[in-house]
C-alpha cells in the first residue's frame, strides 16, 4: 500500500534529511569507475551494496543527530531503458534492478527503526540532463517512463521522485505515469547558473506549467544540481514557491557546462553551503527535504543541517 500524496511524512512539518552527490562520491573520493555516472550496478555485488550501505548509514546517523526524519533515495537514477542498454542491460534486468534496490532500502530502513524514513523510487532523464539531445513531448515521456514508474509502484516505494529534469514536458510526462500507476511524485528540476532551466524558462512558468497540466499532480517540487547562488534571487512570489519543498544543490558554483567537463571535485565549502541552505529556507516557507547534489558529501549534509535544523 502507498502512501497518498497528503500523507507523506515529510509534508507533515517534520524535517526530512537526505542524501548527498552519491555519484560525484563514488568517483571521486572512492576511486569507482562508474559507466555512464550509474550507480546502479553496484547493487549486484555484496562489496557494492556495502559501499551503498555504509554511504547511506553514514547520512542515517546525521539525520539522527538532527532529530530529522530520513529520505531514502534509490541508486535508480540511471536504471531506465535508454541508458541501460547502454551499458549492456536488458528490460528484464532492468526492472529486476529497480525492484532489489528498493528492497535494499527495505533493508536499511528495518534496521534504523528509530529513525523516520519514507523510500523513494529515484528516476532520471531520459537523456542528459544538463543538455538534452531532444525534447520529448508529454505523451512521449510518460510512455517512457511509465516502464520504471509500474515497476516501482509493483514495490513497497513511498513514492517516485524524478530528478536532474530540464524541461516541463518530460516533468509533466512523468507525473501522468506516476498518476496512473496511483504513486505520489516528487519533481525535481535543475538550473542553469541563470537560474532558468536550460530551456530559458523561469522555475515559476515550469512549475505552474506542469500543475496545469497534471491538476497539480506533483506532491511537491525540489530544485537539484545547482548552486543556491544560481537560483536563491528568483525565489520569488507567493503559491508557486509553497511548492518547492526540497533542495538538493551542488557544492560547486560552476556551470553544468563547466561540471561536465571537470576532471577534479570542486567541492566547494561545506559551512558556507550550509550558511546558504539557512538563507533559502527563509525564502522557501515550506522547505522540509535537505539534501546535496554533485560534489557534496556527508560533511555538507551535516552542515546544512547544523543551519537548518539545530
Amino acid at each position: 500500500m502507498h502512501l497518498h500524496r497528503h500523507s507523506l511524512p515529510q509534508l507533515s512539518g517534520l524535517p526530512f534529511i537526505t542524501d548527498s552527490g552519491l555519484e560525484t562520491t563514488l568517483v571521486f573520493h572512492d576511486g569507482l569507475s562508474l559507466p555512464c555516472f550509474a550507480s546502479f550496478p553496484l547493487l549486484e555485488n555484496e562489496a557494492g551494496r556495502k559501499r551503498l550501505r555504509d554511504y547511506f548509514q553514514t547520512h542515517i546517523d546525521i539525520a539522527r543527530r538532527c532529530r530529522a526524519g530520513f529520505l531514502l533515495e534509490a541508486p535508480t537514477w540511471r536504471a531506465n531503458r535508454d541508458w541501460g542498454s547502454k551499458m549492456g542491460y536488458s528490460l528484464q534486468q532492468l526492472q529486476a534492478i529497480n525492484r532489489d534496490a528498493i528492497y535494499f532500502l527495505e533493508q536499511i530502513r528495518l534496521s534504523n527503526p528509530d529513525v523516520p524514513m519514507v523510500i523513494s523510487g529515484n528516476i532520471g532523464p531520459r537523456g542528459d540532463g544538463y543538455n538534452p539531445a531532444f525534447l520529448m513531448s508529454a505523451q512521449e515521456a510518460q510512455e517512457y517512463h511509465a516502464e520504471q514508474i509500474a515497476t516501482f509502484a509493483d514495490t513497497r516505494a513511498d513514492l517516485v521522485s524524478a530528478f536532474t529534469l530540464c524541461y516541463a514536458a518530460e516533468a509533466i510526462g512523468i507525473t501522468r505515469a506516476a498518476q496512473a500507476a496511483g504513486m505520489p511524485v516528487v519533481i525535481s528540476f535543475t538550473l542553469e547558473t541563470d537560474g532558468k532551466l536550460i530551456t530559458g524558462q523561469t522555475l515559476q512558468d515550469a512549475i505552474e506549467e506542469v500543475d496545469a497540466a497534471t491538476h497539480s499532480g506533483p506532491a511537491y517540487y525540489m530544485i537539484n544540481c545547482a548552486h543556491p547562488t544560481h537560483f536563491s534571487d528568483t525565489l520569488q512570489g507567493e503559491r508557486w514557491l509553497q511548492r518547492i519543498v526540497g533542495v538538493r544543490a551542488n557544492s560547486s558554483r560552476k556551470s553544468h557546462a563547466e561540471l561536465d567537463a571537470s576532471t577534479e571535485l570542486d567541492d566547494g565549502n561545506p559551512v558556507e553551503l550550509g550558511q546558504e541552505y539557512r538563507e533559502l529556507k527563509a525564502r522557501l516557507t515550506n522547505l522540509s527535504v535537505y539534501g546535496g547534489c554533485c560534489g557534496t558529501d556527508h560533511r555538507h549534509v551535516d552542515q546544512i543541517g547544523k543551519h537548518c535544523l539545530a
